[in-house]
């Protein structure tokens, strides 16, 4: 399995930004899917954002476009950029990965098999 380590979350108020970050080892597969996920106070685990080989990407609709998912394949870490934060954006935010020879790119938890042990993020209005 991949180990996983998420970094960057904090305290913001509503509009303003973050970066995480995820740092990838443990791991000789090339062919991996990674994402973020959230978790919010007495919700469900949820899909944000996913990128599949040669970047391909897919967002959760709720977030109109304020969420970027991108990797550093160089330095083995997956970045997501949050603008435009909201208090409803609170929430655990975890990182995974999966090997697979296609990303399905559906915002599936079920189909990661690898995870990080979260960052939290916390938006005050």
């Amino acid at each position: 399995q991949v180990q996983l380590v998420e970094s960057g979350g904090g305290s913001v108020q509503a509009g303003g930004s973050l970066r995480l970050a995820c740092a990838a080892s443990g791991y000789t597969d090339s062919r991996l899917c990674m994402g973020w996920f959230r978790q919010g106070p007495g919700k469900e685990r949820e899909g944000v954002a996913e990128i599949g080989r040669f970047g391909v990407t897919k967002y959760a609709a709720s977030l109109k476009g304020r969420f970027t998912i991108a990797q550093d394949n160089a330095k083995n870490t997956l970045y997501l950029q949050m603008n435009s934060l909201i208090p409803d954006d609170t929430a655990m935010y975890y990182c995974a990965a999966y090997a697979t020879n296609f990303c399905h790119l559906d915002l599936g938890t079920w189909r990661y098999n690898s995870w990080g042990q979260g960052t939290q993020v916390t938006v005050s209005s």
